[in-house]
């Protein structure tokens, strides 16, 4: 059975798993080809410069827990994306997105509260286009915690899934990866926190039944 091209398109180092990790596994555990791509360093607006190795370094640990066929790092500068022109972040997405040829792409909600979760998820709705990528048949976005629900409490701005996967059986490798990441998670009850994320997990899976699930939105899928 030919494998699937998946790519997660992450804004920081463990946005690539907080809100779709358990997923991510289950497409590694059925043989799909699954690569990530980190936008910007992390650190630059909160650590000394010296810590972003260290991210990068917790950020490829994690990516062998999941089991990452690739991890790409733009390395543009945390918390300033907006400094940088649309066109340019897209053009260096697409960039990447040329080399990995994805048919299912993950990115962020675009309505987060966090700007650069807003610009990668622009950005890499521009670099999927119908026309310029008719291989991706489909685009999914994702809830990061600590940053979705904390959005403007506005008409549009909450995320309402309407796709569900069950992550019963690859929860625990999304903590285990996230645990790589020792400068990232939180104590509880902070949402980066192991036990939270259990419990977020525990949280949708009851709107469908499962012990525990992720969700999403789908805006686009062809079949």
């Amino acid at each position: 059975m030919e494998r699937t091209r998946v790519v997660v398109i992450g804004a920081h180092p463990d946005d690539e798993l907080l809100g779709a990790g358990g997923t991510l596994a289950r497409h590694v555990l059925a043989g799909d080809e699954v690569h990530a791509i980190v936008v910007a360093d992390g650190a630059g607006s909160r650590y000394p410069d010296q810590l972003v190795a260290t991210l990068e370094k917790q950020a490829r640990q994690a990516a062998e827990v999941i089991g990452f066929a690739s991890l790409q790092f733009l390395s543009l500068p945390d918390q300033r994306l907006d400094t940088i022109p649309l066109i340019e972040l897209t053009q260096q997405l697409e960039g990447v997105l040329d080399e990995i040829g994805p048919g299912i792409v993950y990115t962020h909600f675009p309505e987060d509260v966090n700007a650069d979760h807003r610009l990668v998820a622009r950005c890499a709705w521009t670099a999927c286009r119908p026309y310029g990528r008719p291989q991706v048949r489909k685009f999914v976005v994702f809830e990061t915690p600590s940053s979705t629900e904390w959005a403007w409490p506005m008409p549009g701005t909450e995320l309402r899934p309407n796709l569900f996967v069950d992550v019963a059986d690859t929860l625990e490798i999304k903590i285990a990866a996230m645990e790589r990441y020792e400068t990232e998670l939180r104590d509880y009850p902070h949402p980066r926190s192991s036990r939270a994320l259990r419990e977020r997990a525990a949280y949708w899976g009851s709107h469908i039944g499962r012990l525990a699930a992720e969700p999403f939105v789908v805006l686009r899928e062809v079949t």
